[in-house]
């Protein structure tokens, strides 16, 4: 039995192989083919190639030596100076293996503190002929400005639904797996265009049945359906609230769906509801409202249920 884990067995190993982003594959292509490559910084959501477009990087780069050229921190698990003047620092000095430079990926680098940041920069700046830095990040404002200065910027965008029904479908020819439609538009709209979590989605569900369908998403993920939200907002917007209460409860206390997932699902459904804009406007902001409660630690049930009350008197 193959116990591999997809996200790893799937993930691209030469940028050709990289699912869209051809606005910064194209570029990165010629840095490769030229051998020579400036520090940079990946910014954009999880899920989207930054990571697979740096290793490949290095393999097509070092080729059978990119292991010994490239070395991969997580900034978010060691964020302070310290990994910055040990771990960093002693990879950024030691003499490349049949090339001429090393790659250094600090994977999160916007969670670094200022302080490592700075070291970051230094460390940059006295090795540069030697080492080469990709940082990846989420937001690209939070790395301090002299970094920015001294690296090229690639913003990888969302994948769109196409995107990440080509690459599930390649893990599915891979994997000899059946897959309903209803069933990728369901990982799409739980993964976001996240790859790795669309992958993960689709691993669990194979484990449990190789035919996958959308009712197998749902349950494997401990998602509301989008049908199970919508009909719950119209029996409470209908003035059917104890209908609407018990369509919740189950979600809730018999299928142990969090309250944020719930929250966020009706933040989802609400553009479709069938009434005035004005109305929308409305119930957007009182979902905020309870959303902001939930947070701050309200029990799920009551501030879901009177969020539904809030829903019945709109409508009045």
């Amino acid at each position: 039995m193959d116990f591999s884990i997809w996200t790893e067995k799937y993930r691209p190993k030469i940028l050709k192989e990289v699912i869209d982003q051809k606005h910064v594959v194209e570029r990165l292509k010629s840095f490769v083919k030229e051998s020579k490559i400036p520090h940079m910084i990946f910014a954009g959501p999880p899920g989207t190639g930054k990571t697979c477009c740096a290793i490949a990087i290095a393999r097509e780069i070092f080729g059978k030596n990119w292991k010994q050229n490239f070395q991969e921190t997580n900034a978010s698990d060691m964020r302070g100076i310290d990994v910055i003047r040990t771990r960093v620092k002693n990879f950024s000095r030691i003499k490349p293996i049949g090339g001429s430079f090393k790659i250094i990926f600090l994977d999160e680098a916007d969670a670094l503190t200022s302080e490592a940041q700075n070291a970051l920069r230094r460390l940059m700046e006295m090795y540069s002929d030697v080492t080469r830095f990709i940082l990846s990040c989420n937001y690209s404002s939070r790395i301090i400005s002299p970094i920015q200065s001294r690296a090229v910027v690639f913003r990888f965008k969302t994948l769109s639904e196409e995107n990440v029904f080509e690459y599930i479908k390649r893990i599915v020819s891979g994997e000899k797996l059946k897959i309903d439609k209803e069933a990728l538009e369901a990982i799409y709209l739980i993964s976001g265009g996240d790859l790795r979590k669309a992958t993960n989605i689709l691993q669990a569900s194979a484990i449990m049945r190789k035919k996958i369908t959308k009712n197998t998403i749902y349950e494997v993920t401990a998602q509301a359906e989008p049908k199970e939200v919508m009909d719950m907002m119209n029996h409470a917007l209908n003035g059917k609230f104890i209908d609407s209460r018990k369509i919740l409860k189950d979600l809730l206390l018999k299928r142990g769906i969090s309250g944020q997932d719930i929250i966020k699902e009706i933040s989802n459904q609400l553009y479709r509801l069938d009434i005035p804009d004005k109305e929308k406007i409305g119930l957007v902001e009182r979902v905020g409202e309870f959303e902001f409660r939930l947070n701050q630690g309200g029990n799920e049930q009551l501030q879901l249920e009177a969020l539904l009350a809030q829903f019945s008197l709109y409508k009045k």
